[in-house]
């Protein structure tokens, strides 16, 4: 009897009652309104990032898989967009993106080195369907493959720049346009792939 009472009490029915009451917050569904912002910022590999605008207090959560339903796997940052955002409780978060405008990087100083320039006054033909060998944001290029053509087409990260986008991912579809430039032909839009399917129908 001693070493019973001696015993400390645990309070089992105290801890009881939160425990199977702790359930996760159900997102409800929310009030959508479309804004206009800019991405802060986006990093593919955490397959996130955030939009700011005025329109809304807190910063807008963006998916990955918003984003690819645009058709895209990436943005640059500082990218004009224009979005569908739900508003909840627990913040606001992305639903659909409408457009997305590049920014004007004539003034940033996230040049490139001058032993990568890129020929702006080259224009492409039509957009075609492509998809993507592979690329290399820090060495600043990479290559891809329009359907239909075994030639590796060079694209130029300043291209993806002005497209505003940030990277691109192995084996993702895109549209380019493509130009034939000193050593080979090169690509000089880089859109999402329904933009190249609609063309080419």
């Amino acid at each position: 009897m001693f070493l019973r009472e001696s015993l400390p009490r645990v309070a089992v029915c105290e801890l009881a009652e939160p425990v199977a009451n702790a359930r996760p917050e159900v997102q409800n569904d929310g009030e959508q309104i479309a804004v206009e912002g800019h991405v802060k910022w986006f990093d593919p590999g955490k397959g996130f990032g955030f939009v700011v605008s005025a329109a809304v207090s807190t910063d807008i959560l963006l998916h990955a898989n918003v984003l690819r339903n645009f058709g895209q796997s990436s943005v640059l940052d500082g990218a004009a967009i224009r979005l569908t955002v739900q508003i909840t409780t627990r913040g606001a978060q992305a639903v659909e993106i409408l457009s997305i405008v590049a920014p004007d990087l004539s003034q940033s100083s996230d040049r490139l080195p001058e032993d990568m320039p890129f020929d702006t006054e080259l224009i492409g033909g039509p957009l075609a369907p492509a998809r993507v060998k592979w690329f290399d944001r820090g060495k600043g290029f990479g290559f891809a493959n329009v359907f239909g053509n075994s030639d590796d087409v060079f694209i130029h990260v300043e291209v993806l720049r002005r497209s505003g986008l940030a990277d691109l991912q192995p084996g993702e579809a895109v549209g380019l346009r493509v130009a034939d430039g000193k050593r080979g032909k090169l690509a000089t839009e880089v859109t999402s792939w329904e933009s190249a399917s609609e063309n080419s129908d």
